[in-house]
């Protein structure tokens, strides 16, 4: 959520702070604003909108002169979206201005502080405390003193940019539990909320990591621990290509990054096979640790809280250990049974969401070791895990996840594997099996996705519905709940998914003549008990849209009304091949309904507040 760009160099700033908020829209934001030194005073404009709004105020960027200046894209958390409430925020004396992502969780009680001292306040925020706080403690000598004056009584999550019109070569950068890169070139250097900002500009960057302070110059960047001593931090490049974070000739993102889904699933299963073996070069479990284990918990949000309900599901058939998903909003506040037998799982493609970084770090305190599964290299979660698998999905630029998800998917696989082997759950003959089976999963994604038309066609027909089902049972109701998601995402259409048996139990009671409901029946195991509650809701008059398999697709027709077929593979790695024409299903739907697909209403791509 929300975006930050800073640049301090010898080019003109404002067009590249744009070029930079651009490239972060996909976060998700309401307004967005700049401030820049023009020689003689801060210049800050802001507004509610797109950020378009605010290129066409500063007419890209040419009417404001100066190298050195901050950028915000802001999604509002305290205070309405308003011009006001935009970022920057200025001190009352104009000297300081500050973006931030995050959330001040005192900025109540700093707030009142601050106005007994006679500052006054212009917007509704948490931020503004930020930078009149460090206005207070600014005694126009060292800035970087003041800001760590000010951040030692700020409480919450922070990524901070601040400048001062007294040395506006100078910009500092703070973060706390909110992520925060520094980028370096010969032509000025950033800061930047994600590398994607400055791709176009550099690919070298240094990972703050938590209660790290950096001065940025036009000539040098310093970084800083919390006892304001000079430290050294590595380099690091990025190899991501920079076609990665651009549409590449398609309408939407979205649609390129479920199109690029066989090739990232490969990437990411491929270089982990060896000689016919699985091997996690970043996972350092004994199989003694393994066997020992009592429990498996899996801590993750939205969308990879769906890959850890496929996940537990299968790796309970596999490992034959108990495995228990919670929500990671939820775990922390569940007083959780865990221990050092305990292995926590923890699924993030940002590495930085909020709620699962707390979650771990409970887990953590209570003794168990973390395992994560995420996408940024060098994020927080990854950082502070015992081990972690990298997905190696590239940049993921639409909110609504794709590969990212596939990605999840396709290592949960790889893990639920290789804890088989640890145990002795699966035999030989088993694991080559499996082996061999998902080696072939990218192929059959490629075929469903060159049935594209027929899918496009399905949405036509139903994209006007305002009410969808979806049911399935086992992984095809883990299944389900993805696909409605992604569908509510999107198209803003209300959708639920349910287990499929739990319809009789008050749901039935919402189907009436013509509402769709979509079935996925993949699972070959429960497919008779599934065929039951398609009969029921057709029996009610419902619309049925059936996903099955080609083995299957004779039987599914008779009780549908339209299906779409998937090809047959090993019963473990079908919700890998059935979620994509639920993906693609949910844009056709929203790209009819004149939806904006990349960036829906309200949503933000990495949640990194409570």
């Amino acid at each position: 959520m929300c975006g930050i760009v800073g640049y301090s160099g010898t080019e003109q700033a404002a067009p590249i702070l744009l070029e930079g908020l651009k490239r972060l829209e996909y976060r998700g934001y309401d307004s967005a604003g700049v401030s820049i030194y023009d020689g003689c005073k801060l210049n800050v404009i802001k507004a509610k909108g797109r950020l378009q709004v605010l290129s066409d105020m500063i007419e890209g960027g040419k009417a404001i002169r100066g190298v050195s200046g901050i950028g915000h894209t802001r999604w509002a958390t305290h205070g309405k979206p308003s011009d006001v409430n935009s970022h920057p925020h200025v001190s009352n004396s104009g000297n300081i201005a500050v973006v931030h992502n995050g959330i001040i969780e005192n900025y109540l009680h700093l707030k009142e502080i601050l106005l007994a001292k006679g500052i006054t306040f212009n917007s509704e925020t948490d931020t503004e405390v930020v930078a009149q706080l460090i206005d207070y403690f600014y005694d126009g000598k060292d800035l970087l003193k003041a800001v760590h004056e000010a951040v030692e009584r700020l409480e919450g999550s922070y990524a901070l940019g601040i400048m001062a019109a007294d040395c506006p070569d100078k910009i500092i950068a703070v973060r706390k539990d909110s992520p925060l890169i520094i980028a370096l070139s010969e032509k000025g250097n950033f800061l930047a909320s994600d590398v994607t900002a400055v791709l176009k500009y550099t690919r070298d960057v240094i990972y703050l990591d938590d209660e790290e302070f950096s001065v940025i110059t036009s000539k040098g960047v310093t970084v800083y621990n919390n006892f304001l001593e000079e430290i050294e931090k590595p380099i690091s490049h990025v190899d991501w290509d920079i076609s990665a974070a651009e549409k590449g000739g398609y309408e939407h993102f979205m649609f390129k990054e479920i199109m690029e889904q066989p090739e990232v699933i490969r990437k990411t299963v491929m270089p982990r096979i060896k000689e016919g073996r699985i091997v996690l070069d970043n996972v350092s479990l004994t199989k003694e640790y393994v066997r020992d284990l009592s429990k498996i918990y899996i801590v993750a949000c939205g969308s990879s809280y769906h890959v850890g309900m496929v996940a537990k599901y299968n790796i309970e058939k596999l490992v034959r250990k108990p495995v228990e998903v919670a929500l990671a909003s939820e775990f922390r506040y569940c007083s959780p049974i865990v221990n050092e037998k305990t292995l926590i799982i923890c699924i993030s493609q940002s590495g930085t969401t909020a709620d699962t970084i707390a979650a771990m770090r409970e887990a953590k305190r209570l003794g168990a070791r973390v395992l994560s599964i995420v996408n940024v290299v060098g994020s927080t979660i990854a950082k502070e895990s015992d081990d972690v698998i990298y997905t190696w999905a590239g940049p993921e630029i639409a909110v609504a996840t794709t590969k990212a998800y596939s990605t999840q998917l396709a290592v949960t696989y790889l893990l639920g594997i290789y804890l088989a082997d640890c145990c002795g759950t699966i035999d030989e003959e088993e694991y080559k099996l499996l082996v061999r089976e998902l080696i072939k999963v990218p192929d059959k994604i490629e075929s469903i996705l060159k049935d594209k038309e027929h899918i496009q066609y399905l949405a036509s027909l139903y994209f006007n519905n305002e009410n969808i089902f979806f049911i399935g049972r086992n992984i095809d109701y883990a299944l389900s709940l993805e696909g409605s998601l992604k569908l509510k995402e999107i198209s803003y259409i209300h959708s639920d998914a349910y287990a499929a048996g739990e319809l009789k139990h008050g749901t039935i009671s919402l189907i009436e003549d013509g509402t769709l409901v979509i079935a996925v029946a993949s699972y070959n195991k429960l497919l008779e008990k599934t065929i039951s509650n398609i009969v029921e809701v057709k029996s009610r008059a419902a619309e049925v849209l059936s996903i099955t398999t080609e083995n299957n697709k004779d039987i599914i027709s008779q009780v549908s009304d339209n299906i779409i077929v998937i090809p047959d593979i090993h019963e473990l790695y079908l919700p890998s091949l059935a979620v994509i024409p639920l993906q693609l299903f949910a844009y056709y739907v929203a790209l009819l309904r004149g939806c904006d697909i990349d960036k829906p209403r309200n949503l933000a791509k990495s949640v990194t507040v409570e």
